[in-house]
């Protein structure tokens, strides 16, 4: 790849629990990644600013208390800003019969309680090739 997978890992809305959060960023930080770890209670149009700024490949949600409902217009503000090829990814308590609104919206993955460190790992490292190859192909088009 050339150069480290970064990752930006946030809580949007309103939940403060970010325990889950701080120990997948440890993951990601232990497996080579950069981590841009965030405090809790992020409003949307700030994670989308550090997105940009930190020219991240991945940007991780946690969610314990629905905050996950708010991430299409995560997804359409990261889109409206030039940066839909930056992948998206979000853990936590999600709802089975909520997470193919979360998929259709354009989110990349969702990380149910149980998820190994080593599949976070897996797959946050192939979405950051998939968002760096999306990057090039745009800036060539």
């Amino acid at each position: 790849m050339g150069y480290p997978e970064r990752v930006l890992v946030t809580k949007i809305g309103f939940d403060g629990h970010d325990r889950g959060s701080r120990v997948v960023a440890a993951y990601l930080r232990d497996a080579g990644m950069e981590v841009i770890y965030t405090p809790p209670w992020q409003e949307i149009a700030a994670v989308v600013k550090l997105a940009m700024q930190e020219d991240v490949d991945v940007v991780g949600v946690s969610s314990l208390a629905t905050d996950h409902l708010i991430l299409p217009d995560l997804m359409e503000a990261l889109r409206a800003s030039g940066l839909g090829h930056v992948r998206v990814i979000v853990g936590g308590i999600i709802p089975q019969n909520e997470q193919p609104d979360l998929i259709a919206a354009g989110v990349s993955a969702i990380f149910n309680p149980g998820a190994t460190s080593q599949e976070i790992v897996d797959t946050v490292r192939g979405l950051a090739a998939e968002a760096r190859t999306a990057r090039e192909e745009a800036e060539m088009a």
